[in-house]
């Protein structure tokens, strides 16, 4: 068994778990859509790619929530108000790509983000007061959950562009948004065992032991990166993921 792992190929899943967890430990999202593209590109099924990262998040969202709590980036009140949707739309999404082929449903998503990245970026150019986002968070995070199961990846892109774009703050966003991410994580991961079984045990622990790794730097860098910098890159990350899909989707 240890020497399965100690292989150039557990080592990339090691690296491509580090590198999609210190962008979304720092960005509030990325991790899902990073890692599962990189397993849909080296011939994993889109549903057993999403199984597989979703495993490996239970692990890596975990530490995260812990590192952002611990460096006071979680608003309870945010953390509270998206838990329960979020919880109930990762388990229907689950369910969903179980059963259904979610890729079609991937360009109408990236055309919503790409819109909503776009808009991130707009806003940084302009005065934008802060304020704190108390309206449609329960189907907001619903719908990102779904779709984050659906698609292996969206929970922060759709939640956090949204509260960002909206005004709430930039880090108490990134850092709620983290912690939730475990729960809607464990959610999606116990449907998809209960319904598929879940195997790719190499890359899941690769991606894991990566993320972990990865966690307590991203969450620092969230708390220490000034907010409108950090605007532009979680709006830029987002529109470039976004027309990467848009290309492949088409292509």
């Amino acid at each position: 068994m240890t020497a399965d792992l100690l292989t150039a190929e557990f080592g990339f899943y090691v690296l491509a778990g580090f590198l999609a967890q210190l962008i979304d430990g720092a960005m509030g999202m990325a991790y899902g859509i990073t890692a599962t593209s990189i397993l849909i590109g080296t011939g994993v099924p889109p549903a057993a790619a999403s199984a597989t990262v979703h495993a490996a998040e239970c692990v890596t969202t975990g530490a995260s929530a812990l590192s952002h709590h611990a460096l006071g980036n979680v608003s309870k009140t945010l953390f509270k108000r998206l838990l329960i949707p979020g919880v109930i739309g990762a388990a229907i999404g689950a369910y969903i790509l179980s059963s259904l082929p979610g890729e079609k449903l991937k360009p109408f998503i990236a055309g919503y983000l790409l819109i909503m990245g776009l808009v991130i970026v707009l806003k940084t150019f302009r005065q934008i007061p802060s304020k704190e986002v108390t309206t449609h968070l329960g189907p907001l995070a619903f719908f990102g959950a779904m779709i984050d199961a659906i698609g292996g990846g969206g929970w922060g892109p759709i939640v956090a562009s949204n509260l960002i774009s909206r005004g709430n703050s930039t880090r108490e966003t990134i850092g709620s948004v983290n912690a939730v991410e475990f729960f809607v994580t464990l959610s999606s991961s116990i449907v998809f065992f209960l319904t598929m079984g879940l195997t790719n045990w190499q890359i899941i622990l690769g991606l894991a032991l990566g993320g972990v790794v990865a966690a307590p730097i991203g969450a620092w860098a969230c708390k220490r990166v000034p907010q409108k910098p950090m605007m532009v890159l979680v709006g830029v990350l987002v529109m470039v993921l976004s027309i990467r899909t848009l290309i492949r989707s088409f292509s």
